[in-house]
């Protein structure tokens, strides 16, 4: 049983931000501090990812654990109470993140997802971000997705 009535919870879930989050800021944050330049929220591109390295082709969308449900993260849990209901909502945001990052691709830009949890050790997410970006400088062609 909810301990909210439907409009405390309704009021409390029309306060989650879909940009300018914690996370996505450290992200951002990080990336300047690094040097790398960039744009945000490009609504033309798929997903309209939270950041967009133009000269490097590479977009980057900044992930809630709970909301898109990474795997084996323990922020990703499920509510109690109408379970039936969330189970479809996370199947949705999944599929539609599976979706951004494999039409993004298609246009030729490369993809990096950024968890939540990961901006809990920002020196550790700056040797990846780094490493990845890196490699797209020199022209691998690999990217995380």
């Amino acid at each position: 049983m909810d301990v909210h009535t439907p409009e405390q919870r309704s009021f409390n879930m029309s306060r989650i931000r879909s940009k300018n989050t914690k996370p996505e800021l450290l992200v951002r944050r990080l990336l300047h501090h690094m040097g790398y330049r960039f744009r945000l929220h490009r609504r033309e591109l798929p997903g309209s990812p939270d950041v967009v390295l133009p000269r490097h082709h590479v977009l980057i969308y900044v992930h809630g654990c709970f909301w898109h449900r990474h795997e084996g993260c323990r922020f990703a849990t499920i509510p109690s109470t109408n379970t039936e209901k969330w189970q479809r909502k996370f199947q949705e945001n999944i599929l539609r993140d599976h979706k951004n990052r494999e039409d993004a691709q298609r246009l030729g830009w490369r993809s990096i997802v950024v968890w939540e949890c990961e901006t809990r050790n920002l020196e550790l997410l700056a040797f990846r971000l780094d490493a990845v970006l890196r490699q797209q400088t020199e022209g691998d062609g690999n990217a995380c997705g």
